[in-house]
């Protein structure tokens, strides 16, 4: 829908959320500081009800700044009204774009209304049930794995010392050996939710039909790129994972190698760099698209990047396909074989 008579920007933080709106870049309002909590939302919908003629004319517009923003979104989406949730670089840059250097809850707040109007951004639909099963249990794994280096390292630390205090020691081994069990529980639980029947169902089958994918990695690819809705082209899921590649050189003066820069997904990068790895091995696909790189003088970790981006290209084609890996994919026809 593009017919919005109402514009509203909301930058969110983890105990209050700035509000601004508007119909036009020049009549965008003072903004309002609201709270995080039910009784706080349910005023800005009566408000924005007595602005929009109808919720579903009021595009709202906000960042998916970590966890902070979903039960608000999921608060106005069921009171009617249209959201968008947008990548904080993608605002970032439009903030560029407007000459705009000062940065604050306020400024931020008139940004995303003004970003808004301009390039009214896809619509957002909140997502299914098993993305709140996987997430949680994603990020609570991350969390226990760090808990176990720090651990590690702790244990490592005292084994040099002169005198080990046996007790300290046998605490130490014992919470490593409690979170490396509780780390296997969650593996346990996400494969058993992965291939379980839920909305996103198919398109696990088709991720872990491609060898160097697993369990973890197709559940950090769907909850990441919410199943590839939000991703178009293939290009774009390339992009936001942070794989793309940018080109810096203007003239003579400046002319520097690409690098994929420090945006996109953390999270989703680093979980394709380690499906990567035994792709290259056991994925025929990704195997020779990697050697083939090495073999003309790029080095490894180029090709790995390289491997990798091609790892989510067939990710995002067999889901949006909906097909199973198959090991010819990527290679010439058996006629074009006899023909060359």
């Amino acid at each position: 829908m593009s017919d919005y008579t109402l514009f509203v920007g909301v930058d969110i933080s983890a105990k209050t959320a700035t509000v601004a709106w508007g119909t036009q870049p020049e009549d965008i309002g003072s903004p309002i500081t609201l709270k995080q909590n039910p009784e706080a939302w349910q005023g800005l919908v009566d408000k924005l009800r007595t602005l929009a003629v109808e919720p579903q004319t009021c595009l709202v517009v906000m960042e998916a700044t970590g966890s902070y923003w979903m039960r608000m979104a999921l608060y106005l989406h069921q009171a009617g009204f249209v959201l968008s949730v947008i990548n904080p670089i993608r605002s970032r840059y439009f903030a560029r774009m407007q000459l705009q250097q000062t940065k604050t809850d306020a400024i931020d707040a008139r940004l995303l209304t003004h970003l808004g109007m301009v390039m009214k951004p896809a619509i957002w639909t909140p997502p299914p049930a098993i993305y709140h099963e996987l997430q949680q249990r994603l990020t609570y794994r991350d969390d226990l794995v760090a808990m176990r280096i720090q651990e590690r390292n702790r244990l490592h630390a005292l084994t040099h010392q002169a005198t080990i205090v046996s007790s300290i020691q046998q605490r130490l081994e014992a919470h490593i050996q409690h979170l490396t069990d509780q780390i296997k529980q969650l593996d346990a639980e996400i494969d058993v939710l992965l291939n379980s029947d839920h909305d996103w169902t198919a398109s696990a089958i088709y991720l872990q039909s491609i060898p160097g994918i697993g369990a973890n990695t197709a559940a950090w690819i769907l909850t990441a790129t919410l199943n590839f809705m939000a991703c178009q082209a293939p290009e774009e899921a390339v992009a936001f994972a942070g794989l793309a590649p940018h080109t810096r050189q203007s003239g003579t003066s400046l002319h520097s190698n690409q690098s994929i820069g420090r945006g996109g997904h953390q999270r989703l990068r680093q979980a394709l760099y380690l499906a990567t790895v035994p792709a290259i091995r056991f994925n025929p696909t990704i195997g020779r698209f990697y050697r083939r790189l090495v073999a003309r003088g790029k080095p490894k970790k180029v090709a790995l990047c390289a491997a990798a981006r091609k790892l989510l290209h067939i990710a995002w084609a067999l889901v949006t396909k909906q097909q199973l890996f198959e090991p010819s994919y990527g290679q010439p026809s058996a006629l074009a074989q006899v023909s060359a």
